[in-house]
């Protein structure tokens, strides 16, 4: 069985769909409405055919495929530049230090600072695998998958990248984050909030949340345990973008309280360490495992194969040339299986 990752189509909207309904909710970029993910489908699409290698607004939806089957059974999306169309907001969290000379005490608070600092950055995100795969790296085959995309299509991308985890969801689908702040001020309950936000964006936000900081200790004991953790099925995701060089620089994100993890972009490591090489043969005499990347845009493929050097080349599985549409003489990236 062979897994490919390729760009979104219109017809992968009933796959997404049902994984979406799967999420469990605090999932924005993979809302379980058809309305919306149409239309991030369609943007998709036109940033797909967009021909000018610039910096834009553009989002890009991969999906992971069965080769063998069509089956649609993940999905990932980047993001060229946050904060475009509505405003990028993050609570950063900080520090203040008081001291009262006549106490003889210094006192240090935790603030939440509500921010927009990461507007302009490249966003990865809206990463989904279905139950029945996780097993065998498909989660690891998404997740760099972005990271190549990104090393083969560089000027789209700013110099900034982050990714948000989702954050600590109780068993009835509420954020204990949520309900000991926000909720406080906007009169809706988490799950309705998210939905709101992952079809309108974030501008409800600009425009009821308050602007000052908020100390965490007037927050209730549940909600400030949950700042800055990611949900118990995130962590291993956290640890994959640590592995890639992103880190938790005190920034949450504003619903749930999870992290929102940060690297420059030309340090993360699979940008970082893809090369390209041309396939100079196609067999299955063994080699080195490696994550093979191969095409532009809507002809952009990633699996997983086997590569040795050959001649002035690389030599490729055949079953990874198969389901990438790799033949001798054309081009790809590469980088090793971690």
């Amino acid at each position: 069985m062979t897994f490919r990752i390729r760009a979104a189509r219109d017809s992968d909207l009933q796959h997404l769909y049902e994984m979406a309904k799967l999420t469990g909710g605090g999932f924005t970029n993979l809302p379980a409405d058809r309305t919306a993910l149409q239309a991030k489908l369609d943007r998709s699409s036109a940033s797909f055919a967009r021909e000018e290698d610039t910096l834009g607004d553009d989002v890009f939806v991969l999906v992971l495929e069965n080769a063998d089957t069509g089956e649609v059974r993940g999905t990932c999306q980047i993001f060229t530049r946050v904060g475009q169309q509505y405003p990028f907001y993050s609570y950063r969290i900080g520090t203040l230090t008081q001291h009262s000379r006549e106490l003889g005490r210094t006192f240090r608070a935790d603030q939440l600072s509500l921010t927009t600092d990461l507007e302009g950055s490249s966003e990865v995100g809206g990463l989904f695998l279905h139950p029945g795969e996780r097993a065998g790296g498909l989660g690891m085959l998404l997740a760099r998958s972005r990271y190549l995309f990104i090393a083969a299509h560089r000027a789209r991308f700013a110099d900034r990248i982050l990714a948000e985890l989702r954050g600590i969801i109780d068993e009835a689908g509420g954020s204990p984050f949520w309900d000991g702040l926000a909720g406080r001020f906007f009169g809706m309950n988490f799950q309705d909030a998210d939905q709101f936000n992952a079809i309108h964006g974030h501008q409800f936000i600009a425009d009821l949340f308050p602007k000052h900081p908020v100390y965490v200790a007037m927050l209730s004991e549940h909600a400030r345990a949950t700042i800055g953790l990611p949900h118990p099925s995130g962590r291993a995701a956290m640890r994959m973008l640590e592995n890639e060089g992103f880190a938790h620089e005190q920034y949450v994100d504003i619903f749930d309280g999870g992290p929102t993890m940060t690297a420059r972009t030309d340090n993360v490591r699979t940008i970082r360490d893809a090369r390209p090489a041309r396939v100079v043969a196609i067999d299955e005499d063994g080699g080195e495992q490696a994550l093979i990347a191969f095409g532009r845009l809507s002809d952009f493929r990633t699996a997983y194969g086997r590569i040795r050097p050959c001649g002035d080349g690389i030599a490729l599985s055949r079953v990874c040339a198969t389901a990438l549409g790799v033949i001798e003489g054309d081009d790809v990236s590469h980088v090793g299986r971690l």
